[in-house]
């Protein structure tokens, strides 16, 4: 799905588990629309989180699919909470796509990146990613939406710390270590920052040198997405300058992460890569 309004991972699960309940009652998405008087459009839709399901709906695709009590109140809570606010949602100058990214990226369990000549926004420092921002809305944005990007960014951060947190590996490009973002002291600061980072258990970091020539990651920096419930799919997210492009097809998000397991055997070992940076740190 390009261009944004990626649905939240409550209204995923609640379609998934809605396409579910269909199948297992023999109904093809025609032949439910042509009961509740739908088009076969409307109930694609909801099946693919398209759109949220209005709770009359739900009611009706309940009943259609002869749904237990307990299972109803399982599905119309998650209906329920899908348009749950987060704390994002307090900053009203980001954008539906950012919105969407933070959502998911607040409920996934882990994320494998590669990238390429930036580090992930997860890993930043606050003067890393202060001159990041500022570089990519110059002269377009005021200081102060700066100061507010740079905040929400230092607080989507706290996922890592959190009871539970969240699994992130990276693999990075060695060209992103060489590139002064900041100046020497900020990129100074940002690798001896990575090095602690990579002390925590669910933080993996791997650096892929020039030497490895041509590799599965092209041009391309990626993200995967995965989440605790079997029937949430992995996605893919890339970010564009202008837009946001949201992978959900199980054959292109395959590739991706056979992508991200080539370029990590490619990559250096976790305690190489620490070394390496920690000479990049000596020579800033």
């Amino acid at each position: 799905m390009a261009g944004g309004r990626g649905p939240t991972l409550r209204r995923r699960r609640l379609a998934a588990e809605l396409r579910i309940l269909r199948e297992r009652s023999g109904l093809t998405g025609e032949q439910a629309g042509e009961r509740l008087g739908w088009s076969v459009s409307k109930v694609s839709r909801i099946e693919t989180a398209q759109v949220g399901v209005q709770t009359r709906d739900l009611v009706a695709l309940l009943d259609l699919y002869g749904v237990s009590e307990a299972k109803r109140d399982a599905l119309k809570e998650i209906a329920r909470t899908a348009a749950r606010r987060g704390w994002w949602d307090t900053y009203e100058s980001i954008s539906t796509d950012y919105a969407n990214y933070i959502s998911l990226e607040s409920e996934a369990t882990a994320i494998r990146c590669f990238s390429q000549t930036l580090i992930h926004g997860l890993l930043q420092t606050e003067d890393y990613a202060h001159a990041v921002i500022r570089a990519a809305l110059v002269p377009f944005t005021s200081a102060s939406e700066i100061d507010r990007r740079v905040e929400i960014r230092m607080t989507r951060q706290k996922v890592l710390r959190r009871d539970d947190p969240l699994n992130i590996w990276m693999v990075l490009d060695e060209a992103a270590l060489y590139r002064l973002i900041g100046g020497a002291e900020v990129m100074k600061a940002q690798c001896a920052s990575l090095i602690r980072l990579s002390e925590l258990p669910n933080v993996t970091i791997q650096v892929l040198t020039s030497a490895v020539g041509a590799h599965p990651g092209g041009n391309t920096p990626f993200s995967v997405l995965s989440f605790p419930e079997v029937y949430d799919p992995d996605v893919v997210y890339i970010e564009t300058m202008t837009s946001s492009l949201w992978i959900e097809d199980d054959s292109e998000v395959h590739r991706y992460s056979l992508a991200f397991d080539q370029v990590r055997a490619m990559a250096l070992s976790p305690d190489d890569s620490a070394e390496l940076i920690s000479e990049v740190v000596g020579r800033l």
